[in-house]
């Protein structure tokens, strides 16, 4: 039935290939703005795009449907039936011996994964990372950030941003304001930076600064000590106010990280409530696990206004250009042009 409401501000997974009962009750109900899938989602493209429409179905409408597929070590669809997509590394390595040859490339690389997930339904990527890679640093980002240098990284972060737009497909930059300096995962506990101000600004937040028009940002759970010592960017209005709005820039809409990480404290309801208050305009819980979307769904909220707003800019920014004739071997040559 189709819905004439406003949806709540929430993403939610689902637990396996197919949807219960349950879930297609409870997403009935809540009537989440969107959905992300994950591995356990994933077997053959006739399944996967089953699996998009009945998600859909649930909500009466073109829900957005999100997925993580950058490449390397972070791509939910897999052979035999999807490339594999190198890490974003690769594309940094590239561009010490051809900055112009590896913009083009992570062009075509997002252009091509734009054009997988279109066909599937999937019409939102997680994708640019714009974190650097700090020598000493968790390895939780690693070689998945295409160097250390803020400049490089915004530039074929851009590529990046400018494939999947022309492939209909919305990219998230993440994971804003930065959280390649972390020394532990988030997904297993509370990061904290204790890096000074003035060298968070010139380093990390430069990326994110150079790409502030970009359509929808993903929070990082990261606790900068020299702006907010006692809240992550997530949940932190002060990060959120003066940080990602104000010395960043950021106009797009705002997605919290995973509200299911340990690098969050405190019950489902909180987490949610605590993010949305703090200015994430939407939240994100990817696990699939139901006694957990209840307890988030009890602190939902309908999309504000302003979120309303900044999702019809980044609709209004997708495009849909042609993709290279042979454009397979023509990045498989530029890649292999460009190893070091």
């Amino acid at each position: 039935m189709p819905k004439n409401s406003i949806p709540s501000a929430v993403i939610y997974g689902c637990a396996g290939v197919t949807l219960s009962e349950e879930e297609k009750h409870f997403f009935a109900d809540v009537d989440p703005f969107g959905f992300i899938l994950f591995g356990r989602n994933v077997d053959t493209p006739l399944q996967v795009a089953a699996l998009v429409d009945d998600l859909r179905n649930c909500v009466g409408r073109r829900a957005p449907v999100l997925i993580d597929r950058e490449g390397g070590r972070v791509q939910r669809l897999k052979a035999p039936h999807w490339h594999r997509r190198p890490p974003m590394e690769v594309f940094g390595r590239m561009a010490a011996g051809d900055l112009p040859l590896a913009r083009r490339a992570a062009w075509l690389n997002a252009r091509i994964m734009a054009d997988e997930l279109f066909e599937l339904g999937i019409d939102v990527d997680c994708a640019p990372l714009l974190d650097l890679r700090i020598k000493g640093a968790d390895e939780i980002i690693g070689d998945r950030a295409f160097g250390s240098d803020p400049a490089l990284v915004a530039d074929l972060g851009r590529a990046v941003m400018e494939g999947l737009l022309d492939g209909t497909v919305m990219p998230v930059v993440k994971h804003v304001p930065g959280h390649g300096r972390a020394p532990v995962d988030s997904h297993l506990d509370l990061p904290v930076v204790e890096t000074d101000l003035k060298t968070l600004e010139r380093w990390d937040f430069a990326p994110f600064r150079s790409l502030r028009d970009a359509p929808w940002a993903m929070t990082a759970h990261v606790i900068y000590k020299a702006i907010d010592a006692h809240r992550p960017a997530t949940i932190s209005k002060t990060v959120i106010d003066t940080v990602i709005r104000g010395a960043i820039g950021c106009e797009g809409v705002l997605l919290s990280d995973d509200l299911s990480m340990k690098a969050l404290k405190g019950s489902f309801a909180e987490r949610a409530q605590d993010s949305l208050d703090a200015g994430c305009d939407i939240v994100l819980h990817c696990n699939g696990e139901m006694a957990e979307m209840q307890a988030i769904a009890l602190a939902l909220r309908p999309l504000g206004d302003d979120a309303q707003i900044r999702l019809a800019r980044a609709d209004s920014m997708l495009r849909n250009r042609p993709l290279p004739a042979a454009a397979e071997a023509t990045l498989a040559a530029w890649l292999a042009e460009g190893r070091p």
